[in-house]
């Protein structure tokens, strides 16, 4: 979020790191019908969960209507938090089931099965790593600009298959661990090291080390989107 669409004590909470204590302490004033603790746990995880559900769907709106209905359905079920994991984890738990419910519901409409939790073979890998060659040249110079290159990168990282693509948001750009990861998706954490190694050799070494230099600048999600969530999630809550 940038700091000057934000009052100093939101842009301060946003950009400190948080303990397992404050975590409980604003779900306990969630609980209790603490609206403005609700909206700053909108706004302290905003940017990590927006890019997960980014990453997960690859369109911009989609991603903002998923977050919305996530951060819904987290209001709701706040009393059943916990604090077996921490409170990213969790919302990261939620935010990934409406992604992953309205790309199944979206394949019912394209009558297509989704294969969320299956590999490429050998083949279909290929098929991506030339497809990935192909836009080589048209990869910015040395002298490129900082936009350019997260444009470049971001749709590096739309190229990946879900799996994959999900995996390296979470481990590379949240730096998440590999048992945060594997709560967060259902999977072994065996799954998770390799579709973490397959995602950076996709990308290739160079190109992954730009990510995770890039971190926070990927999939920017400034002050007015922000404050366009938080008040769209409000207001729903208003009327209820």
């Amino acid at each position: 979020m940038k700091s000057d669409t934000m009052n100093g004590m939101t842009a301060q909470a946003a950009s400190t790191p948080r303990s397992d204590d404050d975590d409980a302490d604003i779900v306990r004033r969630i609980v209790a019908g603490d609206r403005a603790a609700f909206e700053l746990l909108m706004r302290r995880h905003n940017r990590r969960l927006y890019r997960l559900a980014r990453a997960t769907l690859r369109n911009d709106a989609e991603a903002e209507d998923a977050l919305q209905d996530a951060y819904l359905n987290a209001y709701r079920s706040i009393a059943q938090f916990r604090g077996d994991a921490r409170l990213f984890t969790w919302l990261s738990r939620l935010v990934l089931n409406e992604c992953f419910a309205r790309m199944r519901r979206e394949a019912r409409r394209q009558n297509v099965l989704p294969m969320l939790h299956d590999c490429p073979d050998d083949e279909h890998m290929s098929s991506i790593m030339d497809t990935l060659n192909a836009h080589d040249h048209h990869a910015p110079d040395q002298a490129a600009s900082r936009a350019e290159i997260r444009a470049l990168l971001e749709r590096k990282l739309d190229a990946l298959p879900s799996g994959f693509r999900t995996v390296f948001v979470l481990r590379s750009v949240e730096e998440m661990s590999v048992e945060e990861t594997a709560q967060c998706l259902d999977i072994p954490e065996a799954t998770v090291r390799s579709r973490h190694f397959r995602a950076k050799v996709l990308l290739r070494e160079s190109l992954a080390d730009e990510v995770e230099k890039l971190g926070p600048a990927l999939f920017e999600f400034g002050g007015a989107h922000c404050d366009r969530i938080v008040a769209s999630v409000l207001a729903r809550l208003r009327d209820e």
